[in-house]
């Protein structure tokens, strides 16, 4: 029989956030872990959600702001992502990242909530130059990997979904996902988890060329890549005046 849950915390950056995904009928994003939420509030009547995500935010930060908040509201399920923006920058070491991975899964376990952990996905045949950092990921996946086993926790590997080679799942940013693919990725936990997913997500995407991108690698750098360097250079941090979009368990309405 599979487990029942009444109150899920999402903690994590930009990926969880909901970044890509624009809420039709809000002024922020939307995204998996709401999608997700939406269903599983079908599945379990008076199912309670909060997310914590901010976008921006490297792994140490997302530990120390989101995970006593998180454990604080005693949630019965608990999703962590996080270290994908620490991937991505120079001098990347993933060994601290997962020793405290581990110890941040043992915290949660410890307090009564199962984890869904998960693999990032594959963003390099997206963005030119990510196949040489792509390695980064793929350790950093496997961290995740070991964590998930040592723990008893639950798995979600995009790295191994290809859907996520189609640029379509990708916002014009090509680092966020767009609406397409968080479908994709609240689809994914819901299988997880023996949650009916929405029907109109199963729907194949039309049989056509993949679109053309909207501006080419050197407009995409001006526009998305370079603002994010400049960001590192000084500092600064996309979500540096953002707050969680939902701090507190509350009703999901059905």
């Amino acid at each position: 029989m599979a487990a029942e849950y009444k109150n899920f915390v999402a903690i994590g950056d930009s990926f969880t956030e909901g970044l890509g995904d624009p809420d039709p009928h809000g002024d922020r994003f939307r995204g998996w872990a709401d999608l997700f939420a939406g269903c599983a509030a079908e599945r379990w009547p008076g199912f309670s959600y909060a997310n914590l995500a901010i976008r921006g935010r490297l792994f140490d930060r997302i530990v120390d702001e989101q995970v006593v908040p998180a454990i604080k509201q005693s949630p019965d399920l608990v999703s962590f992502a996080a270290g994908s923006n620490d991937a991505l920058r120079p001098g990347f070491n993933p060994v601290p990242l997962a020793t405290r991975a581990h110890e941040v899964v043992r915290l949660l376990k410890a307090s009564g909530a199962q984890v869904i952990l998960f693999t990032a996905a594959d963003v390099s045949p997206h963005i030119p130059g990510m196949a040489m950092i792509r390695k980064r990921f793929v350790t950093m996946n496997d961290a995740y990997k070991r964590v998930a086993k040592r723990h008893d926790a639950i798995l979600v590997d995009l790295w191994e979904d290809r859907a996520f080679d189609d640029p379509r799942l990708w916002s014009v940013d090509r680092l966020h996902m767009s609406t397409l693919g968080h479908q994709r990725v609240a689809q994914n936990v819901c299988r997880a988890l023996e949650v009916d997913p929405d029907p109109s997500w199963l729907q194949p995407l039309p049989d056509l060329p993949s679109p053309r991108r909207e501006m080419n690698g050197v407009q995409w750098a001006g526009k998305h890549l370079a603002p994010w360097v400049k960001r590192r250079l000084t500092g600064k941090s996309s979500g540096d005046a953002i707050t969680p979009k939902r701090p507190h368990l509350t009703r999901v309405e059905r």
